[in-house]
């Protein structure tokens, strides 16, 4: 079985919540070697006890430190020194505060790579503003998008911007400068802003607004729900289908499923979405989610069951691919031949026993 990609990577994660800590989880699942250093008045079983911990901080070790501490420090300082990366997820100043600033671990370790991620960014007026994740995705313009027209926009939960923007991109960046580190000799600060990230991860829909095709009224555009054809219907039981017939071919094959002439009904006709939208969600909420699920399984209409949280693990494709493992999601993506064990949360280190281990290429 071949190492996962990351494998002899070291990253030290200085504990946190939201982004932070789900970039630690990504980094881990893809094979570095992962040291989170939690909070000492933590220390002990309810660190693990924390909802969503059996996830969040899963294939890493924790690390009970004070980071006020001088002497936690020149041990935290003595891991820095062989690690690969830093993560942390303060607001700005804070980490130079406490005397683990880019340039005191630079001069100790000049290839360290500092990845950080905050709301607002490391610079700007909001800098030092507090928020959260709603806030931010608030800021960028994404969230205007998002929701029914007539009603104010509903929280997308934290995927946005905590994740989306910047989990994900404190991830991106911090492999970015790993890579360069390797050629160049020398690291490089990763200020990933979740403002910064969710902008760009809208970036598709401001580009198609300064061609005019795209509206600022929700609920009106192609996808955001104001198509009949790209959007979810209530079921005879409660239940929910999503629709995403998309393509003409696709488009083509949900008429025929629900036994519409498609001369009645031109796909792109704007005025007629919202009569077809009626029309539609009458004819789905004659009968059960799981019987739609059947009725289209094996055609190209785009049509599936909207599962739950519950439901999800037990669907036959998640279980096939074991998607979801002691119904957790399993680590993604997937590498040919680094199929992993189920990932755990491992048991806490104390500082002064911590250590990194061997790299691949140690002799």
């Amino acid at each position: 079985m071949r190492m996962k990609p990351l494998n002899g990577l070291r990253i030290l994660e200085f504990d946190g919540l939201g982004p932070v800590t789900f970039a630690g989880l990504m980094l881990a699942d893809m094979g570095a070697e992962v040291l989170r250093l939690t909070r000492a008045a933590s220390a002990g079983a309810p660190v693990f006890a924390e909802v969503g911990g059996a996830l969040l901080h899963r294939g890493r070790t924790a690390v009970p430190v004070d980071l006020k501490s001088d002497s936690d420090r020149e041990r935290i300082l003595r891991l820095v020194d062989g690690a690969d990366a830093v993560i942390e997820g303060f607001r700005p100043g804070v980490m130079e505060r406490l005397g683990y600033g880019p340039e005191v671990l630079h001069a100790r370790n000049p290839t360290l790579v500092f990845g950080r991620v905050t709301g607002w960014g490391q610079t700007g007026p909001l800098a030092d503003a507090v928020g959260h994740d709603l806030n931010y995705i608030g800021l960028s313009g994404v969230l205007h998008a998002m929701g029914e027209a007539d009603r104010p926009p509903p929280p997308p939960l934290n995927l946005v911007g905590d994740y989306g923007g910047g989990a994900m991109m404190l991830t991106t960046g911090v492999l970015a400068a790993l890579l360069e580190a390797r050629t160049a000799g020398r690291g490089r600060i990763v200020d990933a802003a979740m403002t910064d990230g969710a902008a760009l991860l809208g970036g598709l829909f401001q580009a198609l607004r300064g061609q005019g095709l795209w509206s600022e009224r929700r609920g009106a555009n192609l996808l955001d729900g104001g198509a009949p054809f790209y959007r979810c219907y209530a079921c005879r039981d409660g239940g929910f289908v999503a629709v995403a017939a998309l393509e003409p071919r696709f488009y083509a094959a949900l008429l025929a499923g629900l036994g519409i002439n498609p001369s009645e009904a031109p796909q792109h006709d704007r005025t007629g979405w919202a009569a077809l939208h009626d029309r539609l969600a009458a004819l789905f909420a004659a009968r059960d989610r799981d019987d739609w699920a059947t009725h289209f399984a094996g055609t190209e209409a785009c049509v599936t069951p909207v599962l739950s949280l519950a439901e999800a693990p037990d669907h036959p494709h998640n279980r096939d691919r074991a998607t979801f493992r002691n119904g957790l999601p399993a680590p993604a993506p997937r590498f040919d031949g680094a199929e992993p064990p189920t990932p755990t949360v491992p048991p806490l280190t104390a500082l002064g026993e911590a250590a990194w281990s061997k790299r691949r290429d140690d002799p």
